[in-house]
């Protein structure tokens, strides 16, 4: 198969990995605490580890990895049918999984793609179950119709996360730098677990999460790319700062502050690396 081909065939696995695991994490974030919600965003994650190998494989070919995110099935009216959706999004990649592992020439890559389709059969098995579970178990949506500053604000962070994990999760495929690579992807996961705490506390408070992004920087080169993250992390401290000092909820004040801190020591971090990097590092 020819090469630039093969790049687009992974970049669209790439997109679909992306699609299900913001609609595995939708459905487990609006079902609250409890083994379900656990079990589909350990599938999520599962995803993840499916959309980085995927991800360096396509480096490796010369390729960019998109940040494109796949078709998603968010219909339905039960938790039931949520199931049923994520049982059918899984039989989306199932076919297109083996057809490219009859049609891929390179061994290693058939390989992966073989270790991928394991996954997904069993993600299928699993919401099969699963609906049948919720059904029989009465299962609801947990999310409130609440919509006021507090609500607007953490759904605010959350755009923000979401956009930096893929921003970070790009830039780690683009440098050349390993510790620049390692740090990128050590703040895309603390990002993720930013985007989780904040879905949690929307729902605590009787909101719905929003699971959108803004525009990710494509930068290249590196000192470029460690420019833009230190941009977007010190402005991203203020606005938490500010939402800190402006609402009075004692919970979502603490977690911002949380967050708020964190996001501080990203930038410092990177500008440590954008330093280093001005200073000769290769």
């Amino acid at each position: 198969m020819d090469r630039n081909r093969l790049v687009e065939i992974l970049n669209g696995d790439i997109e679909s990995e992306h699609g299900a695991i913001i609609q595995y994490l939708t459905h487990a974030y609006a079902m609250g605490e409890g083994e379900v919600a656990c079990e589909i965003e350990g599938i999520a994650r599962e995803e993840m580890r499916h959309l980085d190998w995927l991800a360096e494989v396509v480096l490796s070919l010369g390729g960019t990895p998109s940040v494109v995110r796949g078709s998603m099935r968010m219909g339905g009216k039960t938790v039931a049918d949520w199931m049923r959706n994520n049982a059918l999004l899984e039989e989306d990649a199932i076919g297109p999984y083996r057809e490219q592992i009859a049609g891929v020439d390179d061994p290693k890559v058939k390989r992966l793609l073989a270790r991928i389709l394991s996954d997904e059969e069993s993600h299928h098995g699993v919401f099969q179950h699963l609906a049948e579970k919720v059904a029989r178990e009465g299962m609801a949506d947990v999310r409130g119709t609440r919509d006021d500053r507090t609500v607007r604000l953490l759904n605010w962070g959350i755009d923000h996360e979401y956009t930096v994990i893929l921003q970070y999760l790009f830039h780690s495929y683009m440098a050349t730098d390993a510790e620049v690579k390692t740090q990128l992807q050590d703040q895309a996961v603390n990002e993720m677990q930013h985007l989780g705490w904040l879905a949690e506390q929307l729902v605590s408070i009787s909101g719905a999460p929003r699971i959108e992004h803004s525009r990710v920087d494509q930068s290249r080169e590196m000192q470029q790319m460690l420019d833009a993250d230190i941009s977007i992390e010190n402005v991203v401290a203020r606005k938490y700062d500010e939402a800190a000092r402006e609402l009075g909820d004692e919970k979502t004040v603490a977690l911002l502050s949380r967050i708020r801190d964190q996001e501080i020591y990203h930038a410092e971090v990177f500008q440590d690396l954008l330093d280093e990097l001005k200073k000769g590092r290769p």
